[in-house]
């Protein structure tokens, strides 16, 4: 049975790149096996949407139609994105058979820090909007099946590993 990793988690929580990790792990066992990335998804449907609650939605379930149709064919797929709203992980849980929710939690101090797009020191001088957890409300994951505390304890390698195990993480 095809299995969706729903990698979820503010912008700098480390999405892509532990996603990508877990990617390597899933395709050693199924050899059709899918990263799909947040931003990159944003491109392959031609950047039509912006930032906006609404837009953001509308863009969420896209993916969530997609990893369905997938998953439905016999394809592993890991996708990451922010994934603001319960209601998209409550129509994952519902309509795809094998998902798995996993929340990439990380402080705010750490998230500020990283800022690996500018997306906060942005916010801060005015430069940047909408930005999920700071503009925009986020609705944190309310079950999900695994968290990962990712404040920086944590080697990427062994985050993908307790994900594919189906193990959680807290730094304490």
């Amino acid at each position: 049975m095809a299995r969706l990793y729903w990698v979820t988690g503010f912008s700098g929580a480390g999405k892509t790149t532990i996603g990508f990790e877990l990617y390597k792990i899933v395709k050693m066992n199924n050899d059709t096996s899918l990263f799909l990335d947040g931003d990159k998804l944003r491109e392959v449907f031609g950047n039509d949407l912006g930032y906006t609650r609404e837009d953001r939605l509308k863009s969420a379930m896209r993916y969530a139609r997609l990893c369905e149709l997938l998953t439905s064919q016999g394809m592993d797929v890991i996708c990451c994105t922010v994934s603001m709203f319960n209601d998209v992980r409550i129509w994952n849980r519902t309509h795809i058979k094998d998902y798995v929710e996993v929340y990439l939690k990380v402080s705010s101090d750490v998230l500020r820090k990283r800022d690996q797009k500018g997306l906060y020191s942005g916010q801060q001088q005015g430069i940047a909007s909408d930005v999920a957890g700071v503009d925009l409300m986020v609705e944190e994951p309310q079950n999900p099946d695994i968290i990962i505390e990712n404040n920086g304890t944590l080697s990427v390698e062994m985050a993908a590993a307790m994900i594919f195990k189906g193990e959680s993480y807290y730094a304490g």
